[in-house]
C-alpha cells in the first residue's frame, strides 16, 4: 500500500441498520479484520492490490489460510486446500504465510482497541469483541466510536476492518459478518428480532452444516421458524442443551459479558534504544515518554498504582532496577515520570545505556483510589489536562498530544533516540499540534 491512506466506507449496513441507527444500549462491538492475512501481505506489497491473493501453500499438501476478496470470488476459503484452490483460481498468486507479521500487526490493531476502552476480549488474532459502555464519555455513542476504531484501524495500520453494534455478543457478530467488507452494522437493541428472525438457521452460532439440514428437514429454514417451533421439537431433533442454546440465541438472548483476555497486575513499558547511549537529556526525554505512555495505559484500565519501577540495562546487558512505593496511588504521567527519574538518577548507571523501562505495580481501581494534590498543582491540573489528551489520542490517533518537551522547536515531533537537547523543563504539560494526519 505504499504510504497511501485507506479510508473506510460509510459501511455496508447502510440503511435502517447503518451507521445512523438507534445505538442506544448497543455497547457492545465485534470487530473483525477484512482478509487479514491477506491484507497484511498486501500492505507489504502494494503492487498486489485488486489481485486474487491467496496465503497458504499451493502444493497437495498445502491449506489455505486466508484469501484476498478477489480470490474469494472464485470460490476460494480458508482451511481449503490448497490444490483445489489452484484449480478454483489458477491464477492466484500464492504466499507463504508469515505469522510474525501477523502477530505484529494484531498487536497493533488490538493496541488501537485497548486505547478505546480495557474491556477488550480478542477471539482471535483477526477479531475481537469490545464493551464501549465505559467509554461514551469521552468518544459519544457506540456506532461514532465503531467508527472511529474504524478510521483509526485504517489510517494508522492500513488495514480494514468490519465492525457489529449490538446490545449483546451474538448479534454484535451478526452484525459484523454481514458489514463485511469493511462496513458497519448497528442492529438497534428494540430491532434486534426483526433483523434476526429473516436469516437462515445456519446464522445461528453452533449450527453446522448437519445441524442446519437436520433443522430444514423439520421446515426450519428460518431463525424465525426456529424461534416460532416447540421445545419439545427442539430437543427431539438436537438434544436438550443445543435446543435450549439455539431456542435463546433465537430470541436475541444472550447474557455473556465482554471478559479482557487478562487482568494487569502492573503495568510498563519499555524501549530499546538503536545505539548504546549516555546522553542524559536523550535519556530523560525518553522516561518522559515512557511515563506518559504507562500514564495513559493505566487510564485507559482504570488503574492506579502505589509502586514505580524503573528498568537499565547497560551496554553489556548487565540489567539494574530501582522501585519506590509512595502512600497515595497514581496515574499522572507527571508524577510518574518524577519519581522514575530520581530512581535513574539514584542508580548512577554512569554506563552507555541499552534499554530503558519504567513500570506501575500494586495497581487498584482509579475510582476508589484516594487523590492528593501535588505540590503546586491546581484544583484543575495535571490530571485534568493529560485525561483531556486521552479523549483527544482515542479520537484522532496518538501523537497528535504531546508534552511540550517532546517537541522539537519547528514543531515535531522527537523520538526518545533523538539528538536534539531536552528543553530546561522536560516535564512541561501536553501541548497539541499537528501531526500530519
Amino acid at each position: 500500500m505504499g504510504r497511501s491512506q485507506v479510508v473506510p466506507r460509510d459501511g455496508s449496513g447502510a440503511g435502517e441498520f447503518g451507521p445512523d441507527a438507534d445505538d442506544t444500549g448497543c455497547t457492545v462491538l465485534h470487530v473483525d479484520m477484512d482478509a487479514f492475512y491477506a491484507s497484511v501481505e498486501i500492505r507489504r506489497r502494494p503492487e498486489l492490490r485488486g489481485k486474487p491473493v491467496i496465503v497458504g501453500g499451493a502444493g497437495p499438501r498445502g491449506v489455505v489460510s486466508a484469501a484476498s476478496y478477489e480470490a474469494r470470488k472464485y470460490g476460494v476459503h480458508s482451511a481449503m486446500p490448497g490444490s483445489r484452490a489452484q484449480r478454483l483460481c489458477p491464477h492466484g498468486i500464492f504466499l507463504p504465510p508469515d505469522f510474525a507479521a501477523y502477530t505484529e500487526a494484531s498487536r497493533a490493531v488490538m493496541a488501537i482497541f485497548r486505547d478505546v476502552t480495557p474491556l477488550v476480549e480478542p477471539l482471535s488474532l483477526d477479531e475481537a469483541f469490545l464493551d464501549v459502555a465505559g467509554a461514551r464519555k469521552l468518544l459519544g455513542r457506540p456506532a461514532r466510536i465503531a467508527a472511529l476504531i474504524r478510521h483509526r484501524v485504517a489510517t494508522e495500520q492500513r488495514l480494514t476492518c468490519s465492525v457489529g453494534v449490538a446490545s449483546t455478543k451474538f448479534m454484535a457478530k451478526l452484525g459484523s459478518t454481514r458489514a463485511k467488507p469493511d462496513g458497519m452494522v448497528v442492529v438497534p437493541a428494540e430491532r434486534a428480532l426483526q433483523y434476526l428472525h429473516p436469516l437462515s438457521v445456519s446464522a445461528l452460532w453452533g449450527v453446522g452444516e448437519r445441524t442446519a439440514e437436520t433443522l430444514q428437514r423439520l421446515g426450519l429454514k428460518t431463525v424465525g421458524d426456529l424461534a416460532a417451533a416447540p421445545l419439545g421439537m427442539l430437543r427431539a431433533a438436537v438434544g436438550d442443551a443445543a435446543a435450549h442454546h439455539l431456542h435463546e440465541l433465537s430470541w436475541a438472548r444472550d447474557p455473556r459479558r465482554v471478559i479482557p483476555d487478562h487482568v494487569e497486575k502492573s503495568i510498563g513499558a519499555e524501549t530499546t534504544f538503536d545505539i548504546d547511549v549516555s546522553d542524559l537529556s536523550i535519556i530523560r526525554r525518553t522516561m518522559l515518554a515512557l511515563s506518559n505512555k504507562v500514564a495513559q495505559r493505566l487510564r485507559h484500565a482504570d488503574q492506579a498504582g502505589r509502586t514505580v519501577s524503573v528498568k537499565i540495562r547497560l551496554a553489556d546487558f548487565q540489567t539494574l532496577s530501582r522501585s519506590r512505593t509512595v502512600d497515595v496511588p497514581t496515574d499522572v504521567a507527571r508524577e510518574i515520570f518524577e519519581i522514575s527519574w530520581a530512581l535513574f538518577s539514584s542508580a548512577r548507571p554512569g554506563e552507555r545505556i541499552r534499554l530503558i523501562g519504567v513500570r506501575v505495580e500494586g495497581l487498584t481501581s482509579a475510582d476508589g483510589a484516594p487523590r492528593q494534590m501535588t505540590l503546586g498543582e491546581r484544583d484543575h491540573g495535571w490530571r485534568d489536562a493529560e485525561r483531556a489528551a486521552d479523549a483527544v489520542a482515542a479520537r484522532f490517533g496518538t501523537g497528535l498530544v504531546t508534552p511540550a518537551s517532546l517537541l522539537r522547536g519547528d514543531g515535531l515531533r522527537r523520538d526518545g533516540n533523538g539528538a536534539a537537547p531536552a528543553p530546561n523543563s522536560p516535564e512541561g504539560p501536553p501541548t497539541r499540534h499537528n501531526g500530519g494526519r
